[in-house]
């Protein structure tokens, strides 16, 4: 986790310099104990950090790069693998932390962005294409970083039948390989279908 906190520092002061939280630091340490949960293999610390660095190398196709930023700090705030509304309760916790210091409208379009990562559906607000294609770029690693995601993954559903679990798990990664596009900007097009496809097509095959 150490490798990461110097670029997830930076992120996050860089947003309060921004908006000027009022609690900066207790906040961002509750959202780094959140990410470092002990039922959490993929959606730590490591992830938030590989969505974030790729915001760098987009902020300037981005209408409010900050706002994205801010809504992938809370994304995955609550994850628990068994519970079927963490995406609802990351944005609530957002308003949580957070509403007394933005504006109504940026706290509503942020919350409405967390919410969006659950279902992943086609959108046409710009930036939120953009937070849904960053959320889904782990499709798109090497092949050595994608085999540490699956099995990551796999450790967070250690609960359910094995046998099960293979079904399952094959069934989500076929709905994303049959997704066309599976990225929804031009950008992760160009940048990342063809190699989320391959290994996809690895996995399912």
């Amino acid at each position: 986790m150490q490798q990461y906190l110097a670029i997830l520092e930076n992120s996050w002061f860089d947003l309060d310099r921004h908006y000027q939280f009022s609690e900066p630091q207790k906040v961002f340490n509750k959202l780094i104990a959140a990410y470092s949960e002990k039922q959490r293999a993929y959606h730590t610390v490591q992830h938030l950090y590989e969505c974030l660095l790729l915001v760098g190398t987009i902020r300037s196709d981005l209408n409010d790069a900050n706002a994205v930023e801010l809504a992938l700090w809370f994304h995955d705030a609550v994850y628990d693998p068994q519970a079927k509304d963490n995406e609802l309760k990351s944005a609530e916790l957002f308003v949580q932390y957070l509403a007394q210091d933005l504006s109504i409208d940026i706290v509503e379009k942020i919350k409405l962005w967390i919410i969006a990562t659950q279902k992943h559906e086609a959108t046409n607000e710009l930036d939120l294409q953009f937070l849904l294609d960053i959320d889904l770029t782990i499709l798109a690693v090497s092949p050595e970083r994608f085999d540490e995601y699956e099995q990551q993954i796999q450790h967070e559903y250690a609960w359910v039948d094995p046998d099960v679990y293979s079904i399952k798990r094959k069934q989500v990664l076929a709905h994303f390989y049959q997704t066309v596009p599976l990225y929804q900007t031009e950008y992760f097009q160009q940048n990342f279908e063809q190699s989320a496809k391959n290994n996809l097509k690895n996995i399912i095959e």
